[in-house]
């Protein structure tokens, strides 16, 4: 019940945002073909996904500081630990979703190794979370002189289509399979 309620709901929202975007391109004389309605449709998914991903992340973060707080351990180093927990659980949510809605396995292609497919998730995440977000924010705050505050979105605008697309063909990809009538003799 609350599965058909969840497509109806996208079915809906998936026309408004081709509707938009259809809208956008008219002046240009330009419509948005099958397959790129589909990675459009896509990439919004991967994007529903991660603003999921950002409220169980700070959720996360706030229930560990306060059950720290509470037990009164690890005093000075609870940022931290909030942080690594946070970041963890909150990747694991993001794969969960991920890969049952966002990168559908095919079934016409290789299947993919769960264990393999996470730990990609978690370097794909590592690399766009932690390293690029802080090259950005250096580059934005110290090098060009962006306002801290303006340097976030900055890094978002940059970030997330580069996470996608390490997720959609890197940590989700699966390879074609080979069938015996293409193996050449």
């Amino acid at each position: 019940m609350i599965e058909n309620i969840g497509r109806k709901v996208w079915h809906i929202l998936s026309r408004i945002i081709i509707w938009c975007f259809d809208l956008i391109l008219k002046p240009f004389g330009k419509k948005l073909d099958e397959e790129q309605e589909k990675s459009l449709l896509q990439f919004f998914k991967f994007a529903l996904v991660g603003v999921s991903n950002t409220l169980v992340s700070y959720l996360l973060n706030i229930v560990t500081l306060m059950i720290l707080e509470r037990l009164g351990i690890l005093q000075g180093i609870d940022i931290y630990v909030a942080n690594c927990v946070a970041f963890f659980l909150s990747v694991l949510w993001s794969f969960f979703w991920n890969n049952r809605y966002v990168f559908k396995e095919s079934d016409d292609k290789e299947k993919r190794v769960w264990w393999k497919t996470l730990i990609r998730t978690y370097l794909a995440y590592a690399f766009t979370g932690l390293v690029l977000s802080n090259v950005i924010s250096y580059l934005c705050v110290k090098v060009l002189g962006i306002n801290k505050y303006i340097a976030p979105i900055i890094n978002l605008v940059i970030s997330v289509p580069i996470n996608y697309v390490l997720n959609k063909f890197w940590a989700y990809g699966q390879k074609n399979t080979v069938t015996e009538e293409e193996v050449p003799a």
